[in-house]
C-alpha cells in the first residue's frame, strides 16, 4: 500500500518537474531584453537626403524606419541629433515630437518604429545653394549607430502680399518666393530679367492691373521660370500647386493692362497658367507671348477672354482642361505653336483648343465678335479624338483660320476655306509624350510640313525656333515650336 502511494507520488513529482522544465524552456524569449553589445538596430536607409529647400521654409517630411531583428526586445537608451540644439533638423518619434534627445525606448522582437524628419534652414545671406548635415545617433547596449541627414538650402527674397508700384525690376541673383498676391499697380511696370526664378506658394498668384505692364525678358540661355515653391522631387512636375485660391489663375492680366510681353519663359505646375482679360483701348496686343512654355496646369494653360494676343514659338502642354481657351471673341495670331495635350492624371473632357464668341449674362447669350483667330504652322494634338472645339454664336462674327496645321479632330475640314493645307489625325510623332517631350522625332510628318509664307507674313520674328535653331536650313519650316533636328531634353 505504502509502496503504491510512494510510486504515485514519485510519478506525480516527475510529471510536475517535466512540466515545469517545459514551461521554463518554452518561455517566450521575446519578453526578455537583448543585452548583447554586438546586437544592432537595422534601418530602412543609412542616409536621409532632402532636395533643395528655401531658407526659413520647412521641407516635406521624410521618414526612417528602425527595426529590431532580434529574438528579444531591445532598449534604445538614447536617440539624439548629433548637433543638438544647433541642428536644422527636427524629429518626431513614433508620432511624438521629440526634444534634442529621448531615452529608454523599447522595440519588441521583430517590430519597428518610425522616425519622421524635417529640415528648416536658416538664412545665410548668400545667393548660391548651401548644404546642412547632421546625424541621428542611436545608443543601444553602449553600441553607437547613426543615420546621416543631408539637406540643401538656398537663400531667396520673400514677398508676402505685395503691391508693386513704380517701374520695378526683379533680378536673378536669388530666387523670388511669393506668398499671397503680387499686384503690379495701375500705371506701374514690372520687368523680370533673364534667368530669374519666381516661386509661388499654394494660393499665390500675380496680377497686372489697368494701365500696368508685365515684361518678362528671358533669353534662350537664361529663361525665366514661374513655378511652385515646393522643390522636392515629388513636386517638381506636379500640376495645381499655385494660383488664385478660387479662380486658379497664376498670372492675371486684368482688363486694360497694356504692353505685356513674355519672352523665353517657362510657366509650370499651376492651375490656370495665364488669364488675359477683356481688350483695352490700345490697338497693340494685350499680350505678346514668344518662345515660351506653359505646362503641367491642372486647369487651362492660356485663358483668353475677349482680348488681343500674339503668340509664336510657344509650347502649351499637359493641361487638365484646355491648353488654349478663347472665350468672348477677340483677336488672336498664333504661329508655330506646339499644343500637345496628353494629360493623364484625370479623365480630361475638354479639347486642347476651344474657341467661342459669346458669354452668358442673366441666362441670356451675348455675342462678342471673334475678329480673328489665326493658327499657322502649328500642331494641335493630344490623347482625345477631338482636340479642337468651335462654338460660334450666330449673331456675332466668328473668323478663324488654320493654315498648314496638324489637328486631331473628327470634323470634316476638306474643302472648308477656314482650313488651309490642314492634316487631320496624323500623329506628329513627338519624341516622348509620356514625359511631354514634344520635339519632333526623326520620322515625324510635321518635318518640312509648314509654309514659309506663315513666317514671312508674321507680325513678329519666326526665323528661329524656340531654342534659337534657324528655320532656313531646310526646304520648308517644320510645324510647331521646334525645328528638326530634335534635341532630347535633359
Amino acid at each position: 500500500m505504502r509502496a503504491g502511494v510512494q510510486y504515485r507520488r514519485t510519478i506525480l513529482f516527475l510529471f510536475s518537474l517535466v512540466l515545469l522544465i517545459g514551461l521554463i524552456t518554452s518561455c517566450d524569449r521575446s519578453d526578455l531584453l537583448e543585452t548583447d553589445p554586438a546586437s544592432k538596430l537595422e534601418f530602412s536607409r543609412d542616409t536621409i537626403i532632402f532636395d533643395t529647400v528655401f531658407t526659413t521654409i520647412g521641407t516635406a517630411t521624410r521618414n526612417l524606419r528602425v527595426y529590431n531583428p532580434h529574438s528579444r526586445k531591445i532598449r534604445i537608451s538614447e536617440i539624439r541629433l548629433a548637433r543638438g540644439q544647433n541642428s536644422p533638423f527636427s524629429l518626431n518619434v513614433d508620432g511624438q515630437p521629440m526634444p534634442n534627445f529621448v531615452q529608454d525606448l523599447e522595440i519588441a522582437s521583430g517590430d519597428s518604429m518610425f522616425i519622421f524628419i524635417r529640415a528648416n534652414i536658416d538664412p545665410a545671406d548668400q545667393s548660391g545653394p548651401m548644404i546642412e548635415t547632421d546625424s541621428i545617433v542611436f545608443v543601444t547596449n553602449n553600441n553607437h549607430q547613426d543615420v546621416k541627414l543631408v539637406a540643401w538650402g538656398e537663400d531667396a527674397y520673400f514677398y508676402p502680399n505685395m503691391l508693386l508700384q513704380g517701374d520695378l525690376e526683379l533680378g536673378n541673383d536669388k530666387p523670388h518666393v511669393f506668398y499671397g498676391v503680387a499686384i503690379v499697380d495701375t500705371t506701374s511696370s514690372l520687368t523680370i530679367n533673364p534667368g530669374t526664378r519666381l516661386h509661388f506658394h499654394r494660393g499665390s498668384f500675380m496680377a497686372v492691373l489697368q494701365h500696368a505692364s508685365l515684361k518678362v525678358m528671358g533669353t534662350p540661355e537664361a529663361p525665366v521660370i514661374f513655378q511652385n515653391d515646393r522643390r522636392e522631387m515629388y513636386y517638381r512636375n506636379l500640376p495645381g500647386q499655385w494660383g488664385h485660391p478660387t479662380a486658379g489663375v497664376c498670372i492675371y492680366l486684368a482688363p486694360g493692362s497694356i504692353n505685356n510681353e513674355i519672352h523665353h519663359t517657362i510657366i509650370k505646375n499651376g492651375i490656370v497658367g495665364i488669364q488675359v482679360d477683356t481688350l483695352g483701348n490700345s490697338s497693340e496686343p494685350t499680350l505678346k507671348l514668344y518662345n515660351s512654355e506653359i505646362r503641367n496646369m491642372s486647369g487651362i494653360g492660356l485663358l483668353a477672354r475677349g482680348t488681343h494676343i500674339e503668340a509664336g514659338n510657344t509650347v502649351i502642354a499637359n493641361c487638365g482642361e484646355n491648353a488654349i481657351a478663347i472665350l468672348y471673341g477677340g483677336e488672336y495670331d498664333f504661329r508655330h505653336m506646339t499644343i500637345g495635350n496628353y494629360w493623364n492624371r484625370t479623365a480630361r473632357q475638354e479639347p486642347a483648343v476651344f474657341i467661342n464668341n459669346y458669354f452668358f449674362f442673366e441666362n441670356n447669350v451675348f455675342a462678342r465678335d471673334l475678329i480673328k483667330a489665326y493658327f499657322g504652322n502649328s500642331i494641335i494634338y493630344g490623347n482625345l479624338q477631338d482636340e479642337l472645339g468651335l462654338d460660334p454664336a450666330e449673331n456675332g462674327q466668328f473668323n478663324f483660320t488654320f493654315d498648314h496645321c496638324f489637328i486631331r479632330t473628327r470634323m470634316e475640314v476638306a474643302g472648308d476655306p477656314n482650313f488651309i493645307s490642314v492634316t487631320v489625325n496624323e500623329d506628329p510623332l513627338f519624341i516622348d509624350t509620356s514625359i511631354h517631350d514634344l520635339i519632333p522625332d526623326t520620322l515625324s510628318p510635321a518635318i518640312n510640313a509648314g509654309s514659309i509664307s506663315v513666317i514671312n507674313n508674321a507680325p513678329f520674328n519666326l526665323t528661329h525656333d524656340i531654342r534659337g535653331i534657324s528655320r532656313s536650313g531646310s526646304e520648308a519650316p517644320d510645324l510647331g515650336a521646334y525645328e528638326f533636328p530634335g534635341i532630347r531634353k535633359k
